[in-house]
């Protein structure tokens, strides 16, 4: 019978652990493991006839990584923040141990420079007492590590950092030894060189690790959306419950301004809905008898009467979690290149080292160990993976300096190194190419304009409507005083009903006109066309005449167009993705030069048109704002939020552009360009250095104060390169 199990993991250090865990999970009789690296956990399902969970606990720890079941979501994160914490202080311990050794290197320099060098810093056992704690306390981890990597027959840059770490290391120990009894001899040191590594590395990992913290803080915001109690109806009575009491059939209140608690059907009532946080559209919905609700929504002015359909794991909200945990487990993690060359480049020098060794102690200086001992470490120094473990981390933290800068804040470097492959962009309507706040586009009155608005405004100022609020600003902005109103009465559905002095005023759509019997067929081509420009118009009736319309909608934002234009000259693909009507759609795509729309789509389907655009073969990105944007950011190769959006939108997404400036988003595809390109150079430059630098170290021609320079060079020319990319004009 097949069991489903969730497990924590830990231990994982890069993509080559997840897949390891999961190649030799699914190599069990009777299992399907599903091992998601960013959220550091394993979704199982198992045949319990063939095999136990504790069998598949103990065959994870025999790889070396810890493993229990899934634990709460608040202890986790408590965990996580614990963990970043740890390896913060191991930093900054690191980068106080380090800086000692740095300025040490001043020594090396071929010109004095006229700092001053104090006698202690050039000390073989002081520098040894610096470096120690760097090297097996805080690169301890790289260690561990490098082991689990070749227990299991591969290679990553935890091996890469080992070798070269430990090369140098003990290499600048050997050194020391030879000045015991010989205070004439001038050692060649290379602690600094280990030790400046480990803290570069550890920095990075630093931020690796706080940006996977932040996929579980997503899942919990959109967690903390749902209502915490609900106002149950029974035996005649109004009981206040928590939500997860709540049972399908119950009949549940819900009060102006409360959310509402759970999905369900209006048995009594009528109400305007805000759903922004679940469908994303700004304008709210107008709500009676038989209409559905969702969870969470926001219950703007009337009292509801509900019967609840789905509660707990069923409900919309639900879905969304769910959906963004899937999508999340199931996105592959981008392996470095740096680990892919690493996988050749390590086994080849070890090899190149040790031949070194044997050909000298054997055939060129037979039994002089020493000089084949200094000739083999030269070959590892020379190849000491300094430059290339710098190559791509430097390139990383600039790219993403320059980003932030710019207002584009990339959550991980591997999400810059994706952007630069994105050829089909998915934009969300509202809150994304639109401002997502309704205002007043036109208004038109047939006669007496300033009392027209005076009316309009006056009457509209008593509704609680968003509409409304949109007329309220419009006359404030045009200095239009209000009047007492005598009475005011909202008509869900169709519009507002108010008498100012003698005069009844009417604001609303056709159905309120028809059902008042006021005459407004002359006017109905200029609602027709506001209507298909995508607005929203309302008539404006006094004492049962048309004076006028008012039409109201949500704007598109002025950056729209011109990033439509620039993502096109890139060779991108536009589309827009939205649950509006698709007269409305098309109008919005027009105005901005979008050729490709997608309307009318729910906010589950989202994520599934994102998956078919990628079935064709598209990498794909999706821009959005809202809550149920959430998923399609999630399954997308690259997620991009707009940093006006909501918080859950901006956690589930890779990038965020800051204050909606959408030409921010080809930027930030050309800036992933640019670093990529620089990232191709500084392996390529990491390689030639140490590739050219192994035969000549290797022909005895290279003392490994030599290769340690060159080495050190290698990595300033790296750091340099990179460096490069802050002054890029985008």
């Amino acid at each position: 019978m097949k069991e489903q199990l969730k497990l924590d993991i830990t231990g994982m250090t890069c993509a080559a652990c997840s897949t390891r865990i999961e190649k030799v999970l699914n190599k069990m009789d009777g299992v399907e493991a599903n091992v998601n690296l960013a959220m550091e956990s394993a979704a199982i399902s198992y045949d319990n006839e063939l095999v136990s969970s504790s069998d598949i606990l103990t065959k994870i720890e025999t790889l070396g990584y810890g493993a229990k079941e899934k634990i709460k979501r608040e202890t986790k994160q408590q965990l996580k923040e614990q963990e970043i914490n740890q390896k913060m202080q191991k930093f900054f311990l690191s980068v106080f141990l380090s800086l000692p050794l740095l300025y040490s290197m001043i020594a090396h320099l071929p010109v004095d420079i006229g700092l001053p060098m104090p006698q202690i810093l050039m000390n073989p056992w002081f520098q040894l007492l610096l470096a120690t704690p760097v090297q097996f306390y805080i690169g301890g981890q790289f260690y561990l590590g490098a082991y689990k990597a070749l227990k299991n027959k591969s290679a990553n840059m935890d091996v890469l950092v080992v070798l070269g770490t430990s090369s140098a290391y003990f290499y600048s120990i050997a050194e020391g030894i030879k000045t015991i009894g010989n205070p004439f001899y001038m050692p060649h040191l290379y602690f600094e060189t280990s030790a400046v590594l480990i803290t570069l590395i550890l920095l990075g990992k630093l931020f690796e690790t706080t940006a996977k913290g932040r996929t579980t803080i997503a899942i919990s915001k959109l967690l903390n959306l749902q209502a915490k109690e609900a106002t149950v109806l029974r035996e005649g009575k109004e009981l206040h419950i928590p939500i997860e009491d709540v049972k399908v059939a119950d009949r549940i209140l819900v009060k102006p301004g409360e959310k509402i608690p759970v999905d369900g059907i209006i048995l009594l009532g009528q109400s305007s809905v805000d759903e922004s946080m679940i469908t994303g559209e700004s304008i709210p919905v107008e709500k009676s008898v038989g209409d559905t609700l969702i969870g969470s929504t926001f219950n703007k002015n009337g009292t509801l009467t509900m019967k609840a359909t789905k509660v707990g794991k069923e409900t919309a909200l639900a879905g969304i979690i769910k959906i963004v945990e899937e999508a999340q487990g199931s996105k592959a993690p981008i392996q470095r290149l740096a680990d892919t060359i690493s996988g050749y480049f390590v086994p080849v020098v070890v090899a190149i080292s040790l031949l070194t060794f044997f050909i000298w102690y054997l055939f060129v200086n037979p039994g002089d160990f020493p000089l084949a001992l200094e000739t083999s470490i030269s070959v590892l120094v020379i190849a000491c993976p300094c430059s290339l473990g710098l190559a791509t981390p430097t390139s990383i933290m600039v790219g993403t300096g320059k980003g932030a800068e710019m207002g584009i804040l990339f959550k991980g470097g591997e999400h810059l190194e994706t952007a630069h492959k994105i050829n089909a962009i998915v934009l969300d309507k509202t809150g994304t190419i639109t401002k997502g706040k309704p205002i007043v586009t036109d208004f038109i009155a047939y006669q007496d304009e300033k009392k027209v608005l005076q009316y309009i405004v006056s009457a509209e100022k008593s509704s609680e409507h968003p509409l409304a609020e949109a007329i309220v600003k419009y006359g404030m902005e045009n200095r239009t005083s209000t009047l007492p109103v005598k009475r005011f009465k909202a008509i869900p559905g169709y519009g507002i009903e108010a008498k100012i002095g003698n005069d009844e005023i009417y604001v609303g759509t056709r159905k309120l006109m028809y059902l008042k019997s006021i005459a407004y067929t002359e006017i109905e081509k200029d609602v027709l066309r506001f209507e298909t420009e995508g607005k929203t118009a309302m008539y404006i009736a006094i004492n049962s005449t048309i004076m006028g319309m008012v039409a109201v909608a949500d704007t598109v934002k002025e950056t729209a167009k011109p990033a439509v234009q620039q993502l096109n000259k890139l060779g991108i693909e536009v589309y827009m993705l939205t649950g509006d009507n698709e007269r409305t759609a098309k109008a919005i795509a027009a105005e901005v030069g979008i050729q490709k729309v997608i309307a009318e789509v729910l906010p589950e389907e989202k994520a599934n048109h994102v998956k078919e655009l990628q079935l064709k073969g598209m990498k794909v990105a999706m821009v959005g704002d809202g809550i149920n944007d959430a998923p399609a950011l999630a399954v997308a190769d690259i997620g991009i939020a707009i940093g006006t959006g909501t918080d859950v939108a901006i956690q589930a997404a890779d990038v965020t552009i800051l204050g909606g400036e959408l030409t921010l988003i080809p930027k930030a595809i050309v800036l992933s360009k640019k670093t990529m390109q620089n990232i191709r150079q500084n392996l390529f430059w990491a390689l030639i250095y140490n590739s050219g630098g192994i035969p000549i170290a290797a022909l005895g021609l290279l003392a490994p104060w030599v290769a340690g320079a060159a080495m050190a060079f290698s990595s300033v020319s790296v750091v340099t390169n990179s460096l490069r990319l802050k002054r890029l004009k985008i």
